[in-house]
């Protein structure tokens, strides 16, 4: 008989853009219950390599007071993909970039643009990653080597829905008290044409 080679992967360009009724990251409120404009470009290149940048309204500097700005997120990040003994690696850099924000206008913070990397495992409908930060996390002073734990799966429905109950934990080096756990249910619909509708229940002790 005659076995087909599996095809070769191929580098990829996407886009996204989208609204949601409100950001919220890690379980926190990015824009204090209200709407936010989100969108992103993606590169992949057939070798397992990535590149892409993504942004989204917030609200939360401002609302911090003490005059401070930052009405804008934009995260830089890249990383590689492989697979190895039946699991599917993921291994990044993140950069979370507050365009022009005075955080550190705020009593006790610091500048909120922070650095992490990460690292994700996949098996099956299931993944666990790992990030850390090598700068102060999202303008807490003093709290380089913050960690966060995201444990996730996955479930295909059928008829295009997909389930994906979450779990995570972050822990702020320097303020423990502020650490917190978050649980988050999304239920996805793909509409077809590249559209997606999300509905998500989301909770956190933080």
């Amino acid at each position: 008989f005659a076995q087909t080679a599996p095809a070769a992967p191929e580098s990829t360009l996407g886009y996204n853009v989208g609204v949601v009724s409100e950001y919220r990251y890690r379980g926190l409120a990015q824009t204090k219950g209200d709407p936010a404009l989100q969108g992103g470009v993606d590169y992949t290149d057939a070798s397992g390599f990535y590149l892409g940048a993504w942004g989204s309204t917030i609200k939360w500097i401002k609302d911090a007071g003490s005059n401070a700005t930052g009405p804008v997120e934009i995260d830089l990040y890249g990383g590689y993909k492989f697979e190895a003994a039946g699991l599917a690696y993921d291994v990044g850099y993140l950069r979370y970039q507050y365009q022009g924000n005075t955080y550190n206008k705020v009593a006790g913070a610091v500048n909120a643009n922070t650095d992490e990397v990460y690292g994700a495992a996949t098996y099956g409908v299931t993944t666990l990653k790992y990030s850390y930060s090598m700068s102060d996390l999202f303008g807490f002073a003093n709290s380089k080597g913050s960690t966060y734990w995201d444990l996730s799966a996955t479930f295909d429905l059928g008829d295009g829905y997909s389930l994906v109950p979450h779990a995570g934990r972050q822990a702020i080096k320097g303020t423990p008290a502020s650490s917190y756990t978050d649980i988050a249910l999304t239920l996805n619909k793909d509409l077809g044409d590249g559209l997606v509708a999300s509905l998500s229940a989301i909770s956190t002790n933080g």
